[in-house]
């Protein structure tokens, strides 16, 4: 079809809604419809108040009662399509079929978007219901007008040639809307099988987050290959655009490609996995995802950290569960001179061994470790089952030393200063002490 049949077709389109609009039936019927919009409206609203779609049909079975959701939801849309086809069967019996075209019209557009509900309430991806929505209740508006095969061979007239590959507007969009129902059936796969992967209790947690990239991926690229397949594009006609892909991923996404080859690497050689408590730079906290690009590290107080697969690549990490999750906490502390440091180590042994979270068959050792400028420093070792909250098993355990140093009548060092004033109120050489 070239520009003057499509300027021909627009004429006689134009020619015959005029002389629609000129016939009296055309305002009964548009006043009808009109009519049966406001009772649908106003009966939806009546209905949303009175019954509550938590309890609607709770006794039925499950696809009873998602029918029943659906028609709830689109309640207006059912009243209207009732009231209008009724109206409809009645000036078909009282006058010429031809007199009430536009009710045929309102009540198949009707029940059309009726369907287009039903077969979208199983997409949970709210964006994607809305453009398969819109898109079919489109083509169904062309087709219930006898307008679908004008308006494609419209879009079809128009084409770009890049390379070997010829492109139109029709044809993008039939590519679009394969596309999308094939990356939506490629996701519902992965979710299923995703969801089979992590019940496998044989499989280790990097080896389960490997299995679903893997399967994502793979079911991504023939979800792709089957819809430009599907359209008639030939994949070598594509050839043309390998180039410029490869420049682009030299130029701008190296490091895409860098953290998306990291993330393998590192599900493959189980440095990291979900559930390890690790601490890269100055983050510290337990894998709670791996993705793509990136690692999640929940710290614990609410954030998280998105760390780059690169960066557990090329940076220096600890993992404090990589082969054994027993940890050893170390309690630094110190007392003065006057103390027994041999009553000192066995105190605070009796204090590690009794924490609650130490590990009995690893007893605890204290160790002197220096004479200091103000007293005595030992450190105290003992191994815990988790390295999650070390640091309160710590406090725990410091407090325990302070009340035992306090009834043992052991004292902890404190540094003391002296200042000597010359001149002044004070008198010369008075020596003044001061503790931090």
């Amino acid at each position: 079809m070239d520009l003057n049949d499509i300027i021909d077709h627009l004429r006689t389109v134009a020619r015959s809604v005029g002389a629609e609009i000129s016939s009296p039936f055309f305002y009964l019927q548009f006043g009808i419809i009109l009519i049966a919009a406001g009772i649908a409206f106003a009966a939806n609203a009546a209905l949303q108040g009175r019954i509550d779609k938590g309890t609607l049909a709770s006794r039925w079975p499950l696809p009873l009662q998602h029918l029943a959701a659906v028609l709830f939801e689109s309640f207006s849309t059912v009243v209207f399509a009732i009231l209008v086809i009724a109206a409809r069967i009645a000036m078909y019996h009282s006058t010429w079929p031809s007199r009430s075209y536009m009710l045929v019209v309102a009540a198949k557009l009707a029940v059309a978007w009726l369907i287009i509900r039903l077969m979208t309430s199983v997409i949970r991806n709210a964006t994607l219901v809305k453009v398969v929505s819109l898109t079919a209740w489109v083509m169904a508006a062309l087709s219930v007008i006898n307008q679908l095969e004008p308006a494609a061979d419209a879009l079809d007239s128009v084409s770009i040639v890049l390379g070997g590959l010829t492109l139109t507007p029709l044809l993008v969009i039939k590519l679009g809307l394969i596309l999308i129902a094939a990356l939506w059936f490629t996701n519902v796969a992965s979710n299923f099988a995703e969801s089979r992967i992590n019940q496998s209790t044989d499989l280790t947690p990097s080896i389960q987050v490997l299995l679903v990239k893997m399967i994502r991926m793979g079911l991504m690229i023939i979800a792709i290959a089957v819809a430009l397949s599907a359209v008639g594009i030939n994949l070598s006609a594509l050839a043309v655009f390998s180039g410029a892909v490869g420049v682009g991923i030299g130029i701008g996404l190296q490091k895409i490609v860098a953290n998306f080859i990291s993330g393998i690497i590192l599900l493959a050689d189980k440095s990291v996995k979900p559930g390890d408590l690790v601490t890269i730079g100055d983050s510290s906290g337990r894998i709670s995802a791996m993705k793509t690009r990136y690692i999640s590290v929940a710290a614990g107080d609410g954030r998280e950290f998105l760390i780059p697969n690169e960066d557990l690549v090329t940076q220096k990490v600890t993992n404090w569960t990589y082969t054994d999750k027993n940890t050893l906490v170390k309690v630094i502390f110190a007392t003065n001179y006057e103390s027994d440091p041999r009553r000192v180590c066995q105190l605070a042994i009796e204090i590690g061994g009794s924490a609650p979270r130490a590990i009995k068959s690893k007893p605890p050792n204290c160790i002197l470790t220096e004479f200091g400028e103000t007293g005595m420093k030992f450190s105290l070792n003992f191994w815990i089952a988790d390295p999650d909250g070390m640091d309160n098993v710590k406090s725990e355990v410091m407090l325990s030393l302070w009340e035992a140093f306090k009834r043992e009548g052991i004292k902890v060092p404190y540094q003391v200063r002296e200042l000597r004033i010359r001149g002044g109120a004070l008198p010369v050489d008075t020596t003044v002490e001061v503790s931090n």
